[in-house]
């Protein structure tokens, strides 16, 4: 499992269990990923949505901390339910989402980092696997296979883009956002970059979160790929350990 850096907010649930929403339209296993939850006296299962629609309504109704959610389902499948749940919840109790999948392609991994997803699991994953998953991303941070991170940094590099100019997405930022940004794309922490551009961390972290505001992301994963997208980053400033998506150690958005 990769940790990748931390999202801006801190969890909900304070000295009390997770609140985990189960979504997956296949009764056998939802009841089986529920089953597991519950055996975890830090989780607490608040609800079961039988497909993408389900979710959205549950999610309304039980305002999870984290949303284990299947990216395909019938109805509405997991990446337009996560993106209707993300952009429609106050920031303040918006939840996290654990997508997972059955499916190892480049395709589910990008629609569901679009969609705002935290962290993304495959389903043959190993049961501490999921418990370590959720925990994670109740915490803050973001997480994925290391072979997803890697894929990645290597489908931008196929693009081409030398970095050099970025597109019109970024025009809403300011010179110091934009630069915060392309550090933050870069792989450099928040005290990295405080050192390097000679400001507080706290300045640091205000620049991204206005960024970040600008932009409608929900997680620096999101600002790491925009960054790439839009040409802010160029796969060769990537290091070989895609530290860009791969970030060791908590710190702050």
């Amino acid at each position: 499992m990769t940790v990748l850096s931390p999202l801006p907010a801190e969890p909900r649930s304070k000295g009390g269990a997770t609140r985990v929403l189960v979504a997956d339209d296949h009764d056998l296993i939802r009841a089986g990923l529920s089953a597991l939850i519950r055996a975890d006296p830090r989780l607490r299962v608040v609800g079961e949505a039988v497909n993408g629609v389900d979710a959205v309504a549950k999610a309304a109704l039980t305002e999870p901390d984290v949303i284990l959610m299947d990216m395909r389902m019938s109805e509405l499948d997991g990446v337009d339910a996560c993106a209707r749940i993300l952009s429609s919840a106050p920031v303040r109790s918006r939840p996290r989402v654990l997508a997972l999948s059955a499916f190892d392609t480049d395709e589910h991994v990008h629609a569901a980092l679009r969609a705002g997803a935290s962290g993304f699991l495959f389903k043959d994953a190993r049961p501490e696997q999921l418990l370590y998953a959720l925990h994670t991303v109740a915490a803050g941070y973001c997480l994925f296979p290391p072979s997803v991170a890697r894929r990645l940094v290597q489908a931008y590099a196929r693009t081409g883009r030398d970095g050099d100019e970025p597109q019109p997405a970024l025009d809403r930022l300011t010179p110091r956002e934009l630069e915060v940004l392309r550090l933050v794309a870069t792989g450099s922490r928040n005290s990295e970059i405080a050192a390097l551009l000679t400001v507080s961390e706290a300045t640091v972290k205000s620049h991204l979160s206005r960024a970040m505001t600008k932009l409608g992301l929900y997680n620096r994963a999101q600002a790491v790929v925009l960054a790439y997208e839009c040409g802010l980053v160029a796969p060769r400033h990537c290091c070989q350990d895609t530290k860009s998506l791969v970030g060791f150690g908590k710190s702050a958005r």
